[in-house]
């Protein structure tokens, strides 16, 4: 497989509603979206996943797109390839820059399956045609707000619910969340907001019965929760930690996690997030799909990807309408009624991109060929 150019486009999608985490808070996604052109005009689609700022990772928005204008695709276009599975060795000479790696390589696997003829979950070896879904919900601006938003995701039939903690919105409000839903499915996600001083209050936080706790420490941080995980009963999940996987490799064996989110974008594609599965699967540790605000391209691909077999629990991937009064793609991404996903039949990651949308959206857009 040859990619003669790659298309990059940058899109403004405003969000329904402000996701805030503790980070900060997001009104509006700027999205970089990558288009690969093959042989005889075909084309597939990719999304690179960074956020606005460097807060979850030390990529954003506008390292990203210079990253791929002016190394990684530059490092893709004009060579040949076995297949889509070969693209992240091709830009291995970049160090880190995952996300934006992403956003190639999974177009390229895009490409790859509607060249072949084949659904991309079926193309990565998915075995779940019906996948699991969760929510995440960020910081609200009140207790009641969180548990009147709580009551409408659980109405919508979503299996499990994360809501977001910072220091100042934790135990009083998980607390409260537990009063009025006590059996749900409920966990609670720190992005990296605390340290082993808060051991105290997350023992507290092991009266609540959560399925884990998300990354409660360091962002680069596995050995703090390790000491963390052997001191309290609640399971510990790790994200951003988690960025190869010899890294789940690792973390498993110093016992820093119980759980892994693994998220398509941190990792640098598909073909990185199908050795982490196996490496985790192998393991007995159960994985699931987390979500960055994707538009609907990055969350058609975090549908294939969560049909292998290792995605157990239920992850952050939603249906479209939570996040955008109208999506990138068609038909937008829906859920059941019982908080599921079923997988599409088509070529590809089996959506159409909306290209009157795209390009009402696009405020930059740039063009590399060999």
């Amino acid at each position: 497989m040859i990619i003669s150019a790659i298309e990059l486009r940058e899109i403004r999608l405003p969000l329904i509603h402000f996701f805030e985490t503790s980070f900060g808070r997001t009104t509006d996604r700027r999205i970089i979206l990558a288009r690969v052109i093959g042989p005889h005009g075909t084309e597939g689609w990719g999304e690179c996943t960074a956020g606005e700022g460097p807060f979850y990772s030390e990529e954003w928005t506008e390292t990203a797109w210079n990253t791929l204008k002016d190394f990684l695709a530059p490092m893709v276009v004009g060579h040949e390839v076995q297949g889509a599975a070969d693209v992240f060795h091709l830009m291995k000479r970049v160090r880190g820059h995952r996300m934006a790696k992403a956003a190639i390589e999974t177009a390229c696997w895009d490409l790859e399956a509607k060249r072949a003829g084949v659904p991309l979950w079926q193309h990565l070896g998915g075995v779940h045609q019906e996948i699991p879904c969760g929510v995440s919900i960020g910081v609200q601006g009140s207790a009641d707000a969180l548990l009147e938003k709580i009551e409408k995701e659980l109405a919508a039939g979503y299996q499990r619910i994360k809501i977001k903690i910072k220091p100042g919105w934790d135990v009083d409000i998980v607390r409260r969340v537990r009063e009025r839903f006590p059996e749900i499915r409920l966990m609670g996600d720190a992005n990296s907001a605390y340290s082993l001083a808060d051991i105290d209050l997350f023992k507290t936080l092991d009266e609540f019965n959560l399925m884990m706790i998300e990354q409660p420490l360091s962002h680069d941080d596995m050995f703090d929760h390790a000491k963390l995980q052997r001191q309290i009963h609640t399971s510990i999940c790790l994200d951003e930690s988690i960025k190869t996987p010899e890294d789940a490799a690792h973390a498993i064996e110093l016992g820093a996690c119980r759980i892994i989110n693994l998220k398509l974008g941190r990792v640098g594609g598909h073909a990185q997030a199908k050795q982490l599965e196996r490496v985790a699967r192998e393991k007995q540790i159960p994985v699931w799909c987390g979500g960055m605000l994707e538009s609907g391209v990055g969350r058609a691909h975090n549908i294939a990807m969560a049909t292998l077999a290792g995605f157990t629990l239920p992850g952050d991937v939603s249906a479209s309408a939570r996040y955008w009064h109208e999506d990138i793609i068609d038909p937008p991404v829906t859920v059941t009624a019982n908080g599921t996903i079923r997988v599409l039949d088509k070529p590809g990651i089996g959506f159409e991109v909306n290209r009157g949308r795209v390009e009402h959206l696009t405020v930059r857009s740039g063009r590399i060929t060999a």
